[in-house]
């Protein structure tokens, strides 16, 4: 152990030490390293970048009032993944939110890349390495949804935080059989899921990206339609899909600013670790004021299904301003 993590845990230690005591300031240092790796998993869970927070926010209130329960006889970071789990599965409970077979999951939000950069940078902890290991990609995190409460949290915590069947067990109460059982079908399920995406874009998606923004600017359908996979998916829940090049680019040149798509300037962000532009509608004015975002999933070359979120609200999640010039 370097002196550094030596000292790490000295300070973790003081740090719990007061929290215990009733220091509140203490308590807030102690979580602030494992929340980035908290919120992804609760969002893993839940889908939504909102319903993440509430859970995580849970999960700090019930760490606080039972911080005298936490023996030390294993890493915090594991007691706190036990606490947010739960508290995932009563929020999944309590919203009624059953699994959706097919379709669109209306309540899937993005997840900015910011976020996902405040991981911790080192290898120790599993949580660290969960967007190079598993997939971040909204296709993955649609296929959680569809799985009931249960399965997706044994996948979860078996396969992305490599917990063992019986800590998992133990966390929901049921035998290890049953864990192993539910892993397999979770796994049966999402074996269809889109493949995991890098840390970091492609050259190619890069490419295609600037390619699109440029047509969009520009109004020009054709290159638009060029950058497009044939198939390609227009999903903005709860409205229904758009699919097929010719009903997707007709959408673009029609509704959006009534195919003044000049009207709309595009600002390139990240979401999911996939390419992603927040949208900004031209006021009456010079300004533009924040509308949505729109995330890309690539393959074979082209872009293959954006979703579309007209939601201004997670601008500031996204780290961008709500009105720009």
């Amino acid at each position: 152990m370097s002196v550094a993590e030596t000292e790490a845990q000295l300070d973790a230690a003081a740090l719990l030490a007061a929290a215990r005591g009733g220091d509140g300031e203490a308590f807030r240092a102690l979580m602030a390293p494992h929340l980035p790796a908290l919120r992804l998993h609760c969002y893993r869970m839940l889908g939504s970048l909102d319903e993440a927070d509430d859970a995580v926010q849970e999960s700090l209130l019930r760490a606080w009032r039972s911080l005298h329960t936490y023996r030390g006889d294993a890493p915090l970071r594991h007691w706190l993944y036990r606490i947010t789990t739960t508290s995932s599965l009563k929020l999944i409970e309590q919203r009624g939110r059953r699994p959706v077979p097919a379709g669109e999951v209306s309540h899937l939000q993005p997840y900015p890349d910011r976020l996902l950069d405040q991981l911790p940078a080192d290898g120790a902890d599993p949580a660290a390495i969960i967007e190079r290991r598993e997939t971040v990609t909204l296709a993955f995190i649609s296929a959680l949804q569809r799985l009931p409460a249960s399965q997706r949290a044994v996948l979860i915590l078996r396969d992305v935080l490599a917990w063992t069947a019986r800590e998992v067990a133990e966390l929901l109460e049921v035998s290890v059989a049953s864990v192993n059982s539910a892993l397999q079908r979770a796994r049966a399920t999402l074996a269809t899921a889109a493949p995991g995406a890098g840390s970091a874009l492609s050259d190619h998606e890069q490419q295609l990206l600037r390619r699109f923004v440029d047509a969009w600017e520009r109004c020009d359908i054709p290159a638009l339609a060029a950058v497009l996979r044939e198939d390609v998916e227009l999903r903005m829940p709860p409205e229904p899909s758009i699919a097929g090049r010719d009903r997707v680019t007709h959408f673009f040149a029609t509704v959006p600013a009534h195919g003044r798509l000049d009207q709309i300037r595009l600002v390139v962000t990240g979401a999911n670790r996939q390419p992603a532009v927040a949208a900004y509608l031209r006021d009456w004015g010079e300004r533009c004021q924040g509308y949505g975002i729109m995330v890309f999933t690539v393959a074979d070359g082209a872009i293959s299904v954006i979703h579309g979120f007209p939601r201004p609200d997670l601008f500031d999640r996204f780290g961008l301003p709500l009105t720009v010039d």
